[in-house]
Parts: C-alpha cells; sequence; structure tokens
C-alpha cells in the first residue's frame, strides 16, 4: 500500500536503473526519479542515446542520467572530456532533468575548474556529483569544493564499499554539509539496513538499485561462450529493479525519516 502524507514528500529515493524496464519498476515502486546508467557492472556508465530517448517517453517521474564516458578511475584525458561534454549536450536535448558527474585529478583532489565547467553546461538541469567523491583523498576538502562548485547533491557510500561501512562519515559530512548540498548515500543499501542508514546519517535522500535476478528467456544456450571478460555477470541472467522491494524499500526509509533527530544513535 503506498503511503501519501504530507511528510512522506519530504524524503527523496533515487532509485538506479540500466534499463527502460527497470525505470518503470521503479516508478511503479514509488521512486521519486531515476539514475539511467549503463554498465553497472563497472559502477555505471553512459547509457545510450537510445536508452535515454526511450526512458524519457516512458517515465513520468524525473530522469537523471550519469556522464561517465568509461569505468575505472575519474581521471579524464581532453579526448574523454569532449566525449562527456558531448553525452552531457544530447542527454539535456533528450530530455533529462539531471545529471551526474564528477572529474578527478590524480593526486585523488577534485578537478574543479573542468567540473564547474560541465556544471555550466548542464545548467538549467539539476547536477549530482556521483562516487568519484569516495575516490578523494581528503574528504573534507573535497565537500567544500562541492559545495562550493554548487551542485544539487552528493552521492556517496562514504568512502567505503558500502555505506553500512561508511555510515559514520556520511553522518559527519551530512552535518558539516548543513543543507548546503544534500549529501545522498548509496553503496549496498537494501532493506535489511535502510532504516539505519536513514535514522543514523539524516540523510534526506537515499539511492538505491532494488533489483532481483531474472533468468533469460533463451531456451537454447551455449555454455561455452561468454561475451565479457573473465569476471562478468551470467549470460543468461540478468537484474532488474523490481517495483515491490522499492516499494518496500521506501516505506522503510520513510518510517526511519519520521524518527526525531534526537532519537538517532550518536
Amino acid at each position: 500500500m503506498a503511503l501519501s502524507t504530507g511528510s512522506e514528500k519530504k524524503f527523496q529515493l533515487e532509485v538506479c536503473v540500466d534499463s527502460v524496464e527497470s525505470a518503470i519498476a521503479a516508478e511503479r515502486g514509488g521512486a521519486d526519479r531515476v539514475e539511467l546508467c549503463a554498465n553497472l557492472w563497472e559502477g555505471g556508465t553512459t547509457p545510450s542515446a537510445g536508452a535515454i530517448a526511450a526512458t524519457r517517453d516512458h517515465l513520468g517521474i524525473k530522469l537523471h542520467v550519469m556522464i561517465r564516458p568509461r569505468g575505472g578511475d575519474f581521471c579524464y584525458s581532453e579526448l574523454e572530456l569532449d566525449v562527456i561534454k558531448r553525452d552531457l549536450a544530447l542527454a539535456k536535448q533528450l530530455g533529462a532533468d539531471g545529471v551526474v558527474l564528477g572529474l578527478l585529478k590524480s593526486d585523488g583532489s577534485i578537478d574543479v575548474e573542468r567540473t564547474r565547467a560541465l556544471i555550466e553546461m548542464a545548467r538549467p538541469l539539476s547536477v549530482t556529483f556521483h562516487r568519484a567523491f569516495d575516490m578523494t583523498s581528503d574528504p573534507w576538502r573535497a565537500l567544500e569544493d562541492v559545495i562550493a562548485l554548487g551542485v544539487d547533491r552528493l552521492l556517496t557510500s562514504g568512502q567505503e564499499s558500502s555505506v553500512v561501512e561508511g555510515l559514520d562519515l556520511i553522518a559527519e559530512l551530512v552535518k558539516r554539509a548543513a543543507e548546503r548540498v544534500i549529501v545522498m548515500p548509496g553503496g549496498g543499501i537494501n532493506e535489511r539496513n535502510i532504516q539505519r542508514v536513514v535514522a543514523r546519517s539524516g540523510a534526506r535522500e537515499v539511492h538505491v538499485t532494488g533489483r532481483v535476478s531474472v533468468e533469460s528467456e533463451m531456451r537454447y544456450r551455449n555454455e561455452r561462450v561468454f561475451m565479457g571478460g573473465a569476471l562478468r555477470p551470467p549470460e543468461y541472467l540478468h537484474s532488474v529493479a523490481d517495483a515491490e522491494k522499492i516499494e518496500r524499500l521506501r516505506q522503510e526509509a520513510w518510517r526511519a525519516s519520521l524518527r526525531p533527530a534526537k532519537s538517532r544513535p550518536a
């Protein structure tokens, strides 16, 4: 059963998806917006123009698009920066409500100059600085840089492999940000930990996937051949967002967000 109180609107649930099907499921599950990516196996890269356009056509909620030219680190060459600019312009043209981006320097600091230029290019769209933040050498300096850049939100796992491990840092980031930027936890949030993440961090937005595995409809299967490298998802299994799972995540997060701040663990 959907929750529809006024208090609920103060809390935002973003669902990370890599297909039109998953975006539709996210909306059906009560997501406030989706972050559309490709290659979630690599942490997310820029989706195709076709994926952006088709998702926009089928989606009634906000659509944010990942702008990341490849997997790996976030220190980009001039050629890669050119790709980023072209992808950003295309996302705007295709009707995105926001973009998700981030650039670093080789010393682990935020590439403020080039990131600022991209933000200016992206406006008036919403801008999220993504988990490149988690690869920075000094999170406090990086937080102030992100705030000075004027982005709308910061996505972070607290510089750990999951939000549960990075929860103390996330809570401190929320506190130090002092509403100058939205700090949005993301990375490993599930039904078992989402209440703890929201209650401990004080965050008003969270980033989830809410995915389930789905068997391929292929009857004939050549098990000798695979399309990726040694580390790869199974060829005949893929993951999609699940509307019921997202609805449960939303309700759990909403309940935790209603707790008074003084009741949150120290």
